[in-house]
């Protein structure tokens, strides 16, 4: 890019960045950065050029101010914020009082470029916008609209910093809040009405400070100049986001100086020759160390054995023959450079296996017209009503359709099932309970035993499948072939309870299994940047999500992938990012059209797998007739190529059409079946040396079966 649309992002940056810690007043503290704020330029961008279609992967390395500590981006409130939110209810009935304010500060007009001027996609290939792209400084006609975009970003963003610099820190709290509420961000909406109302804000926890995201649309960023930060399992391991998994552009190119070609070789050469010289008296350090050891024989002094032997390897630590750091810094900028290129490239390529084409679960995931949502609620005792049950009934429904493509159509039925009148049920659900002690490390390192109570899906399941059988949980569309059932259990609880020990939803092959509890600050197994992520168990619309998603398109979490080298999945926690069901570090269960593009693209392997499934069963089919009815298959040869090649055609454009070809397979093959030969008056019968002796065999043995036989004489 520009360096104009450089400037705008680093203008972005400090203009919707506020402290992290609203108690501290110094400036070097860490900085968060509005995302939803981000998001708005990263789209006008995206809708700018032109890229909506395309997926779009932004790499960002602004300047970083330096009177300010590192910063990272974030949704929503930090944990000072919710508190001081908690505590002040004065504060808390502003917001109440202020209303619905539809108006974003940062409101821009949508522009795009004159579709006269060169497209980005023309060449499908990487994209460097030039700078008369994207800001001009002669007035033409065809550059009207491109001064416009970055003019329209600029007052935009110095509206808002007018309006920030006027406002206190309550006052800032106030207007993200009322933000939120007024957003498009429809989990935020729930969870700050029902909490603001009610007065108990228990259940609202920061989400994770980050330096990539994952946006709404086709457009995910990196940020080399935020952070660093880590998120993933408390206990790490390999895959758990680091502080090092970035390219560092500080320690690689930003350290060093740009030399050429040649004096990077000769660099090189001298680091060689200096690293290998120091072989040369290696035997000699060793012939005197011998005979120093040779000498401790004749010393009957154990203290002074003890202090010559760790003066010994003290000088053998010293002989370093590489290097005296752990961390080898680049003196050399070509090879920083090779180096970052490198890191970067890695990086990319984890953004292309994890956000644009990422693994799916096993299994074949068809399209169906219609979804049809059974939603069973079950409850200890019975409610009088749908409405009284503690969940958002149109959240879920929304958060469902929007796993749906746009061909699709929800349907949902809601059932309450308490188990206190169904004793099968109850039954069901106390065979499946569990409890077992999970060993837990904390991320300062303290070692827990918590007891834990679960419920084991693969008992659940065979229990819930019993009960369906007997019709008591089937559907009115258990067998329709153009309507998909999907069987959502929620077991609402008082107790914490999770899924298979560790989860709040379990997508299986029949079905969904969902948990509420009560707990609104469950300690979990991940962290982020040194602290647990809480888990508000009261609401597990986010799990829910994902798990369903995984039953319909096989979606699995973002930091699952398939590794071909060791032929199973692999974690990486890098993409574990955005407001998405998928991710754990945002509390967000948006689909991003990332993910709607993978589920249509499972749709369309599923299909595409199983015609060539079909298409070769019916080649095999051919290949298991006779060689005696080629000539019968040569006047079908041509009709099969042509439609072979048909289906083949259309393989290439994922489009189904594999039917044309198998049923006309079948037809060829009936037409091959010695009865519908037969039926033919006229039989050609070719005759060679061998016809007419077979023929006398066969006259003669039906002879000897067929002569009539002389009658016995009857003897009295």
């Amino acid at each position: 890019m520009s360096e104009k649309v450089n400037s705008i992002f680093e203008h972005a940056i400090g203009v919707l960045s506020r402290k992290d810690d609203v108690n501290h007043t110094r400036d070097d503290r860490l900085w968060q950065v509005d995302v939803d704020m981000m998001d708005v330029l990263f789209t006008s961008l995206v809708e700018y050029l032109d890229l909506e279609n395309a997926y779009n992967i932004f790499i960002l390395n602004p300047k970083r101010d330096a009177r300010r500590g590192k910063y990272g981006y974030r949704r929503g409130l930090s944990e000072s914020e919710i508190n001081l939110l908690k505590e002040d209810k004065s504060l808390q009935d502003k917001i109440l009082r202020s209303g619905s304010i539809t108006e974003n500060p940062l409101a821009m007009d949508k522009i795009k470029r004159p579709l006269y001027e060169k497209h980005p996609m023309a060449k499908f290939s990487w994209t460097i916008t030039e700078e008369t792209d994207t800001v001009s400084s002669q007035i033409e006609p065809s550059k009207i609209k491109n001064i416009e975009w970055y003019n329209s970003c600029l007052n935009a963003l110095n509206n808002v910093e007018r309006i920030y610099q006027e406002k206190d820190v309550a006052d800032i709290i106030q207007s993200k809040v009322i933000q939120l509420l007024n957003g498009k961000n429809e989990d935020m909406k729930l969870q700050l009405a029902k909490d603001l109302k009610s007065g108990d804000l228990s259940g609202l926890h920061p989400e994770c400070l980050t330096d990539t995201w994952i946006g709404k649309d086709r457009w995910a960023f990196i940020d080399l100049s935020a952070g660093p930060f880590s998120w993933g399992p408390a206990v790490g391991g390999e895959g758990v986001r680091t502080e090092l998994s970035l390219p560092n552009v500080e320690k690689t190119i930003g350290a060093v100086a740009e030399i050429s070609e040649e004096e990077a070789e000769d660099h090189l050469q001298d680091a060689i020759q200096e690293k290998f010289a120091a072989f040369g008296d290696l035997d000699e350090r060793m012939r005197d160390l011998k005979t120093e050891l040779q000498s401790f024989e004749s010393d009957e002094s154990v203290e002074s054995h003890k202090q010559k032997a760790i003066d010994a390897l003290k000088r053998m630590e010293s002989w370093n023959l590489f290097s005296d750091n752990t961390y080898e810094e680049f003196h050399n900028y070509t090879v920083a450079r090779d180096t970052f290129l490198a890191h970067m490239g890695a990086t990319l390529w984890g953004s292309m296996r994890h956000i644009i084409s990422p693994s799916i679960a096993d299994g074949a995931f068809h399209h169906y017209d219609k979804i049809s949502f059974q939603l069973f609620f079950i409850t200890q005792e019975k409610v009088r009503h749908i409405k009284y049950l503690p969940v958002d009934i149109n959240a879920i429904m929304d958060g469902l359709s929007s796993l749906l493509l746009p061909s699709q159509k929800p349907m949902f039925s809601q059932h309450m099932l308490p188990l206190s009148e169904d004793p099968a049920l109850a039954m069901a659900f106390s065979v499946a309970r569990r409890a077992a002690a999970v060993p837990m490390l904390l991320v300062n390192g303290t070692f827990r035993r918590n007891v834990r109570s679960y419920l084991d899906s693969s008992i659940l399941q065979h229990q819930l499948q019993r009960l369906g059988d007997h019709g008591s949980l089937k559907g009115s569309h258990a067998h329709s072939r153009s309507t998909l059932e999907v069987p959502v259990f929620w077991f609402i609880h008082g107790e914490p309870l999770l899924v298979d020990k560790h989860y709040q939803a379990k997508a299986l092959s029949d079905m969904v299994i969902v948990v509420q509890s009560e707990s609104s600050s469950w300690e979990s197994h991940l962290q982020c940047n040194g602290q647990s992520l809480l888990w508000n168990l009261r609401r597990p619309i986010k799990a829910a999500l994902a798990a369903v998603s995984e039953h319909l398109a096989g979606l699995l979490p973002l930091h699952f992938v398939y590794s071909q080298a060791h032929e199973s999945a692999i974690e990486d926690w890098a993409w574990s990012v955005g407001c998405n069901p998928l991710s754990v570090t945002s509390q967000g269960w948006h689909i991003s059209q990332f993910q709607s593009d993978t589920i249509a693209r499972s749709y369309m392997l599923t299909t595409l797998e199983e015609s060539i499934q079909n298409v070769n069963s019916a080649i095999h089919r051919l290949l298991m007739e006779p060689e005696q009815s080629f000539k019968v298959f040569q006047a079908h040869e041509r009709q099969l190529v042509d439609k072979y090649n048909y289906v083949v055609s259309r393989w290439k454009r994922l489009l189904e059409s594999y039917a044309m070809f198998v049923d006309y397979v079948n037809v060829t093959v009936s037409s091959l079946h010695q009865i519908h030969c037969t039926k033919q008056r006229k039989v050609k019968v070719e005759l060679d040396l061998t016809t007419i002796p077979a023929f006398s065999v066969v006259l003669f043995v039906l002879w000897l079966v067929l002569k009539p036989r002389r009658p016995k004489a009857k003897i009295n």
